[in-house]
């Protein structure tokens, strides 16, 4: 018999959905001071478009923190923090330093010394991707099956909340109380996210007995088993090529926003608009239409036809870089892709699902969702130097184009290894 459905009642009274909207808080407020963020900061400080461009290889933590993912698994927290657990305990050990981190960077100068702040965005990143995989074993170890889809909600509701206030919200008010003050204030907010550890239960699966066998040998057999069993199925080199590529247009275009929309004379306040709640209302409900194609046309139909609804929006960036100062093609462009991202990005996350075995699910997951933003950690890094060479038209016209391999590559597997269609 299938899990019976939470009522509302129940959601809205369950204590554990409103701990997974504060922990996506925490989780979702970092992302943007090594990202877009930190990349305004650093145009208005005149740093070179190289040099942005290369702050895309900050994201790395965030791709490769499965690397260290099986130490919070395996290893106890230290000291006297192994009393609040393996879960609890290890986020108590990770937040301080992600408050300390942050508190750098309010400290530091874009302008005379961008390498410290880009060293200082480099430890957010670190610390903020350890804090999400302590987050993420929270979420599935304390709810059950029937619950997991209200607390993905309710975290991703946080977490867009969050990166709404260090985007778009520290931007503006860097305009009334400057960077320093700005960044300080989230660092004063992240540090809420110490006092959520402590509200927060222990899950149970969390105290698990260890065997004989060294951490070492689990973490590698945590590793290969999951690998192996992947690597096994038809198909699976195209499919890890395709999930790299799906977001290469993306990460090309993305990293360089920035900077592109100052050098078309768009202020603080006008950036500051333009990635605020219209934005995030525009990606959020492209989200969930991108979730009623997928149960209404099929997950092969589905990717394909948001893929290249993705791809033709980029255009619009190459109109925008001829219009310098017209702020309603501005709003209409970033609202407009940020509801075609939204699109296209629910039904890649659902076909991503869709290639996990049940057994392996969590890692599969985990391995597939660092792989796909290799893009904008490593080509992206490019972004700046390219730019430099073609301008901005050109570049944004080079940044559509990359995004024809990975779509080029979704045909050719949707029909040589097509996904099992799950009944809606």
């Amino acid at each position: 018999m299938p899990p019976l459905k939470p009522s509302t009642r129940t959601l809205l009274t369950d204590r554990r959905l409103w701990i997974i909207a504060a922990f996506g808080f925490a989780s979702g407020l970092p992302l943007a001071l090594s990202g877009f963020t930190l990349r305004q900061w650093l145009t208005e400080g005149q740093v070179s478009l190289a040099a942005i461009g290369l702050t895309a290889n900050i994201g790395l933590s965030y791709t490769l923190k499965f690397l260290w993912a099986p130490l919070l698994d395996e290893v106890r927290p230290p000291g006297a923090l192994a009393r609040f657990g393996q879960r609890r305990g290890w986020l108590l050990m990770v937040q301080p330093f992600l408050v300390a981190s942050i508190a750098w960077l309010a400290l530091c100068d874009a302008a005379a010394a961008p390498v410290m702040a880009i060293i200082a965005a480099a430890c957010i990143a670190f610390f903020s991707a350890t804090q999400d995989i302590a987050v993420d074993a929270w979420r599935i170890e304390a709810f059950d099956q029937r619950m997991q889809g209200a607390a993905l909600a309710g975290y991703v509701w946080g977490y867009r909340l969050a990166m709404l206030i260090s985007g778009a919200g520290v931007i503006a008010s860097a305009g009334l109380i400057g960077w320093h003050g700005a960044l300080g204030a989230v660092a004063v907010l992240s540090a809420l996210g110490i006092g959520v550890t402590l509200l927060a239960q222990e899950a149970p699966a969390a105290a698990r007995k260890r065997g004989g066998a060294g951490w070492l040998a689990r973490s590698v057999t945590a590793f290969r088993d999951p690998l192996r069993d992947f690597l096994a199925r038809p198909g699976a080199l195209a499919i890890i090529a395709y999930v790299a590529l799906f977001n290469l247009g993306e990460a090309m275009a993305g990293v360089m926003l920035a900077p592109f929309y100052r050098h078309l004379g768009f202020d603080r306040a006008a950036v500051a608009t333009a990635i605020g709640p219209f934005s995030l209302i525009a990606t959020m409900t492209g989200i969930g239409l991108g979730g009623w194609l997928v149960a209404r046309i099929g997950l092969q139909r589905a990717l394909i036809s948001t893929g290249f609804i993705q791809m033709a929006a980029m255009a619009l960036y190459v109109l925008l870089s001829t219009l310098p100062g017209n702020h309603p093609v501005l709003y209409f462009t970033v609202i407009t892709e940020a509801f075609v991202q939204g699109l296209a990005t629910s039904a890649f996350l659902a076909y991503l699902s869709g290639l996990c075995a049940r057994k392996f699910a969590a890692t599969h997951y985990a391995l597939l969702t660092s792989v796909a933003p290799i893009a904008s950690h490593t080509v992206g890094s490019l972004s700046g130097f390219l730019v430099q060479i073609t301008g901005w038209t050109l570049f944004y016209t080079l940044a559509m184009a990359a995004a024809l391999p990975g779509m080029l590559l979704m045909l050719y597997i949707l029909r040589r290894y097509p996904p099992q269609e799950s009944t809606p």
